[in-house]
């Protein structure tokens, strides 16, 4: 009943910008602690950044002051906007929600690359 579904991933030069969305069905988007983790191939999953249901948010160093993440309660959708993309961060990109067991999208992939 859950769905979590990302989209917005492609391919991009390094320096240009993407942005990440990811809708949500299923739950109580307005309460829900949101994030976006990432996970490149030999390396382990990590979060990127999050934001609470008072839009708290929290990022990676790795991506401080390069992305943003933010939410539309209304249309029950959470955004990443990348900017100043490098290629470290290549990766499929995961939305995920806090509520009862923890839930994930099946990703959407991120390219960096000249």
């Amino acid at each position: 009943q859950v769905q979590l579904v990302e989209s917005g991933g492609g391919l991009v030069q390094p320096g240009g910008s993407l942005r990440l969305s990811c809708t949500a069905s299923g739950i109580v988007f307005r309460i829900a602690s949101m994030a976006w983790y990432r996970q490149a191939p030999g390396k382990q999953r990590e979060l990127v950044a999050a934001i609470t249901s008072a839009e708290s948010t929290n990022y990676a160093d790795s991506v401080k002051g390069r992305f943003t993440i933010s939410r539309d309660n209304a249309k029950k959708t959470l955004y990443l906007q990348m900017n100043s993309l490098k290629p470290e961060d290549t990766a499929v990109y995961l939305c995920y929600s806090s509520v009862a067991t923890g839930y994930w999208g099946q990703g959407t992939q991120v390219t960096v690359s000249s």
